[in-house]
């Protein structure tokens, strides 16, 4: 069933706009950005497909200007988390019994949606409340979302079409059926595409979804649901709730319906919800699915033999795009002392270029970090590495809050391989080195994989190919995500399968068929076209 509609291209990945000085695509998108900044956004939950008002109001302001109000989202309390439970399991027969085509259809149209009219609608919200510059939010929210869109509707056909050999005289099949119950999606501020992503996969498998984003990125989750209602998703499918997240989640997860659990987000507050789900196992009609992807602390390994502009620029880009708060980004660097001076030397060069400002300016690198909290664990960092014996900043280092949130590209070296900024999960623009003496190539490799408790992702830089066998084989538990002579950043959909164990999740891989496999409880099912008369088995004579 799924072989005719394989064969349309579907899967393939949309391309990226460069939005070069000048182009059509740049004045579009710049106009969008100013037009949508001067406007005051309201933003409702949506629940059961009714826009739902509170008496509660949050102002919204952009990490950029955090003078700026550009609108106020309502905020709910658990009445309506009772609501949005009671409206996706109203939701889910008529959900259920939809053809798995009809589902698919859906989704294909909010990719082409997302391609054409809401391009720069998804792209300028993400840019305001998020602070993405042109380029961080183009391949985020329009390309990753398009292609987690169009490449899931692929898997999922292929899935469907996965069925048992069949015996003489017996015809075995396998249904693909959603999880009993609802499901939930917790996402978080820093990709629209996972904030998408998370409920539209579990729906697009058959499944009904209470959806609560991070507060910090309401704005393009307003969008989503646009483009969603737009592209025909049936009302009560996806309910979309702001509402305090402690108490939401000791509600939802209470629910003898509960039945799969999609995270996003910090690694304490996962394995908080983990152990509710577990507190809780003896009231579920069934055993809960629980995918995570959480934190991360990922490395850059680098060998003797490598090139030196290629590490510098790979330290550069997967450190400091947008200002290190991806889960992937490059936070830690392991560099032989006999490359350091050359490395740092084009890092220096490099970073003195980079501007930093407002995502109105398409020439800015470097935005602002996404709220107070954050701008101010980044100084903290950086202040106490100032005041530090085992450590140094060495490049950047300065932090400006007066007008947005900003912290200025910072490389820290330090001489304790276990020192705070080298260990912990930061999600800043903030890189530390720990220089080694060459000779210890093999003992670093066992520091790069003992020294956090993460795995999500990592890169080696060498030319010398038995060196990358080598650090291949030694960090093979180290990331979930591992990098030859790149940036450990940039996963894509459906080339790069995303996800990490340890501390990092559950290694479900987005952006792949495994994932999807999650979100299906699976019947088998034998016909037996003529049956047995006699009981007796042929020993039997």
């Amino acid at each position: 069933m799924s072989k005719a509609i394989s064969q349309v291209p579907f899967a393939q990945n949309e391309p990226v706009n460069s939005y070069a000085p000048g182009s059509d695509e740049v004045k579009s998108l710049i106009t969008t950005y100013k037009k949508m900044w001067k406007e005051k956004t309201e933003i409702p939950m949506v629940i059961g497909g009714k826009d739902i008002k509170t008496d509660k109001k949050v102002q919204l302001s952009s990490p950029q200007d955090h003078q700026h109000d550009f609108g106020f989202y309502y905020e709910g309390d658990m009445s309506h988390v009772d609501l949005a439970i009671e409206s996706a399991l109203a939701a889910k027969s008529k959900w259920n019994a939809l053809g798995w085509e009809h589902r698919a259809a859906i989704f294909l149209k909010a990719a082409d949606l997302l391609a054409g009219p809401y391009r720069d609608v998804i792209n300028a919200a993400t840019m305001i409340g998020q602070s993405k510059n042109v380029h961080q939010a183009e391949i985020d929210a329009a390309c990753e979302f398009i292609d987690f869109l169009r490449f899931n509707v692929e898997f999922m056909t292929e899935l469907y079409a996965e069925q048992p050999v069949s015996d003489a005289g017996i015809w075995n099949r396998v249904e693909y059926r959603p999880l009993e119950g609802f499901c939930f999606a917790v996402t978080p501020f820093n990709f629209t595409a996972i904030s998408g992503n998370l409920p539209a996969c579990m729906a697009m498998m058959g499944n009904v979804v209470v959806w609560k984003p991070s507060d910090k990125q309401v704005y393009s989750a307003k969008v989503i649901m646009d483009v969603l209602k737009e592209a025909g998703l049936p009302d009560g499918v996806i309910n979309m709730i702001f509402t305090d997240g402690k108490e939401t989640a000791e509600k939802i997860l209470a629910h003898p319906d509960f039945a799969g659990l999609h995270f996003t987000g910090s690694t304490k507050v996962f394995q908080g919800m983990w152990k509710m789900i577990g507190d809780n196992i003896h009231n579920y009609k069934s055993y809960p699915r629980i995918v995570g992807e959480t934190g991360g602390k990922d490395f850059v390994m680098v060998h003797p033999s490598a090139n030196v502009e290629a590490v510098a620029t790979g330290l550069v880009r997967g450190a400091f795009e947008y200002q290190g708060q991806k889960c992937s980004a490059a936070s830690r660097a392991y560099v032989p002392k006999s490359l350091w001076n050359e490395v740092k030397a084009v890092m220096e060069a490099q970073i003195k270029t980079i501007k930093i400002g407002s995502p109105e300016d398409p020439s800015n690198f470097i935005n602002a970090v996404i709220d107070k909290n954050s701008f101010e664990k980044c100084k903290g960092y950086i202040d106490r590495a100032e005041a530090s014996n085992d450590a140094n900043v060495i490049i950047g280092g300065k932090y400006d809050d007066k007008k947005g949130w900003f912290v200025y590209p910072t490389v820290i070296e330090t001489i304790n391989p276990y020192y705070e900024s080298i260990v912990e999960e930061i999600f800043g623009p903030i890189l530390t080195v720990y220089v080694y003496e060459d000779e210890n190539w093999k003992d670093t490799l066992k520091l790069v994989d003992t020294s956090t408790q993460y795995s999500l992702t990592g890169s080696i830089f060498a030319q010398d190919r038995y060196a990358i066998d080598e650090a291949y084989k030694a960090l093979e538990n180290a990331s979930g995500n591992f990098y030859i002579n790149d940036k450990p950043t940039g996963a894509v959909v459906g080339q790069q399968p995303f996800g990490g164990s340890r501390a990092s999740g559950t290694n479900d891989k987005a952006g792949s068929k495994m994932n999807l496999t999650r979100w299906v409880s699976v019947r088998s099912i034998k016909e037996t076209f003529v049956s047995p008369k006699d009981y007796k088995y042929p020993y039997l004579g």
